[in-house]
């Protein structure tokens, strides 16, 4: 996690109560191919409605470019991706292989303990402030991400907050099932990823990579039949 954002995840950390018990530590996610193509979720984004009061910048002193955009059914925004490597520490992602590690979360597991960006794919949402605030739309820790990279599909859940002003960041885990470099120093993509963020969705347990792919594909689905449908099960208009 960028450094601004350290005491952001510890005072957000509550925002999550654990409410259901620990499930199996899940196994590092690897990507494997969408029923939803890349190319049918781009083409659901293609223009953009901003929901945000601005923009957002991709990192630090970069130019400030990036609009969160929304739908009926989704926001979304498209941008850079930095490496989050916060949280459980492991062999990949702890103090010695990120000068910036935290080992804490905004959102915490069902037993409490702070997620595992090695192991979960979640990305990282900027915390509440008057440019925009997640929580306004039916998002909060556990709702379901579709992370578009070149012509793969990542399912994701959000799991953290970052600085309120930048946007892009996603875990270890996110990266390296796109394909991306996933290091926390030095690695990430530069441009080129698109974060679909699902209203009124949770993957219960949070910490569940499979639950969020069975929960993403079911929503992608049908928000991508949104522009082939007019009638009920149609994405109506944009807003």
């Amino acid at each position: 996690m960028r450094v601004q954002s350290l005491t952001l995840a510890a005072a957000s950390a509550a925002l999550l109560a654990p409410t259901t018990p620990p499930a199996a530590h899940p196994q590092p996610t690897a990507w494997r191919e969408s029923t939803v193509t890349a190319t049918e979720l781009l083409a659901e984004v293609r223009d953009c409605t901003p929901v945000s009061r601005g923009r957002y910048r991709s990192d630090y002193g970069a130019p400030a470019t990036i609009p969160v955009c929304g739908t009926r059914d989704v926001v979304f925004w498209k941008a850079d991706m930095d490496i989050d490597c916060d949280g459980r520490p492991g062999t990949r992602c702890n103090v010695r292989t990120d000068p910036y590690f935290a080992a804490s979360t905004a959102y915490s597991q069902s037993d409490g303990r702070p997620l595992s960006a090695e192991r979960l794919p979640f990305i990282v949402v900027p915390a509440p402030s008057r440019l925009w605030d997640y929580r306004d739309h039916g998002i909060g820790g556990g709702s379901v991400v579709a992370v578009v990279y070149r012509d793969r599909v990542q399912y994701a859940v959000v799991g953290d907050a970052g600085p309120q002003g930048i946007i892009g960041e996603a875990s270890y885990a996110t990266a390296k099932a796109l394909g991306i470099r996933a290091h926390p120093h030095g690695g990430g993509a530069p441009s080129g990823v698109t974060y679909i963020v699902f209203k009124n969705t949770k993957v219960s347990p949070i910490e569940d990579p499979a639950a969020a792919v069975t929960e993403g594909e079911r929503v992608a689905r049908r928000f991508a039949a949104g522009s082939r449908a007019d009638g009920p099960g149609g994405r109506g208009p944009k807003g």
